[in-house]
């Protein structure tokens, strides 16, 4: 007779509830939740001057916003101690799809910026393709890009030694 077997269910190293904030993924998460809400909040208030290179960033930055703020409010609820999943793996498999993607925002995102010298000819007239504003309000942007890839690279590590210890 074959009896029957269970597998254990994964463990999840990550603390739930409150708890999860005192961790440095905790913090990095609340990290990039904060930093990906000012590249979005920074490229909207540009007017998107160059959709095709900036419209790739606020899709990014958007939907990471969201993806994090769920992952966190799953970790602070306790969820995670009530759906069998490994977690670990997905905190990993998430955090590696996010950097790769904000990774391609942040550069996008300086390539927009470094246009700013770039004239064009509006019905006789050459000006540059940002005006001054734009191109500030792009750097504060660029900035906040690289800070957000940044941390979820910390983050994407932190996944990595859980997931293989």
């Amino acid at each position: 007779p074959n009896p029957a077997v269970s597998f254990p269910a994964p463990r999840v190293t990550l603390p739930a509830g409150p708890d999860i904030l005192r961790t440095y993924s905790g913090a990095f998460v609340c990290l990039e939740i904060l930093f990906g809400g000012l590249v979005w909040i920074l490229v909207a208030s540009s007017n998107v001057p160059l959709p095709l290179l900036q419209g790739w960033v606020m899709f990014v930055s958007v939907t990471a916003f969201f993806f994090s703020l769920l992952f966190l409010g799953m970790f602070l609820s306790g969820m995670v101690t009530q759906i069998d999943a490994n977690w670990n793996f997905l905190d990993f498999a998430y955090h590696f799809t996010v950097f790769v993607f904000y990774f391609g925002a942040f550069l996008l995102e300086a390539a927009a910026t470094s246009l700013h010298d770039l004239h064009c000819n509006t019905t006789m007239t050459l000006q540059p393709l940002l005006s001054d504003n734009q191109y500030n309000i792009n750097v504060a942007a660029t900035i906040f890009a690289f800070m957000t890839t940044a941390c979820y690279g910390c983050s994407l590590g932190l996944a990595l030694r859980r997931w293989r210890p």
